[in-house]
């Protein structure tokens, strides 16, 4: 069996990985609002609706896993 190592993050990976996160959490913020308003004008444009919350469904999902990431570069930047 053959384990990989992840090596230390550097601190401007972290910077650039926040600096992902903050757009990544602007443009989901967006998404949340356009899928709310899609939801309150329903029936109209309902063909729209699964594939909206779709999108919006992955980047929180990504979202969330980077900021994961970041939790775990931080921890092993400061040990």
């Amino acid at each position: 069996m053959v384990q990989t190592t992840t090596p230390t993050p550097t601190p401007e990976a972290v910077a650039e990985l926040k600096k992902t996160i903050k757009r990544l959490n602007s443009k989901a913020g967006q998404m949340k609002m356009d899928l709310h308003d899609l939801a309150e004008g329903l029936p109209t444009d309902y063909d729209k609706l699964i594939e909206e919350a779709t999108k919006t469904y992955e980047i929180f999902h990504q979202l969330v896993q980077l900021k994961q990431k970041l939790k775990t570069w931080e921890k092993q930047l400061s040990n």
